[in-house]
């Protein structure tokens, strides 16, 4: 079959005007390139290193916000096409949360995890992210926790939070420091 691309954004998270972020794609292929598109407009060849190339953005401007994927291109065909990633870029206006994770950073498969997000912001919600992952994990609204069920060895990895609060308009919290969940 087609090989598979995955993108994400390395730390995730809506990015402060300003700051920076680094777009990776990975992908077990064969020695073709990651071809990077914006809202689908060629953007860029990326420079590859191993299974996997990377695009960096700093100093990020709201022209920088988009939809970025990646195309693998190898002798002129497109082979696959990653998913499409949301990039955000908005002002930050709230403090940083706090990530803690019980019952601790290590936890053994078929273990029960909890997330917890701590802001001193009454926020009304908040992202937990995995690094690596496109998608978030939206946490509770009550208590701003993530029940994860049961742990499985994939589910290590890097973890963040980030809150946000919507009043006339969505207004963003820095992205909390990584906190590392190791299963095995």
């Amino acid at each position: 079959g087609a090989p598979r691309i995955s993108i994400f954004q390395k730390p995730p998270g809506v990015i402060q005007t300003g700051g920076s972020t680094t777009i990776c794609c990975s992908c077990q292929c064969g020695n073709g390139n990651f071809v990077l598109y914006k809202d689908g407009h060629r953007l860029r060849t990326l420079e590859q290193s191993g299974s996997r190339a990377e695009f960096s953005i700093s100093n990020a401007t709201y022209k920088d916000k988009g939809t970025y994927s990646c195309h693998y291109v190898e002798g002129g065909t497109v082979l696959a096409r990653s998913d499409g990633l949301d990039v955000i870029v908005t002002g930050i206006h709230l403090p940083e949360p706090k990530l803690s994770v019980l019952p601790g950073h290590k936890v053994i498969p078929g273990a029960q995890v909890m997330f917890h997000c701590t802001t001193t912001h009454p926020s009304t919600g908040c992202f937990l992210y995995l690094e690596g992952q496109i998608r978030a994990q939206v946490l509770s609204k009550e208590q701003d926790d993530y029940n994860y069920s049961y742990v499985q060895k994939g589910d290590g990895g890097r973890y963040s939070c980030q809150c946000y609060t919507k009043n006339a308009s969505i207004e963003w919290s820095a992205v909390s420091k990584a906190l590392d969940l190791v299963v095995r």
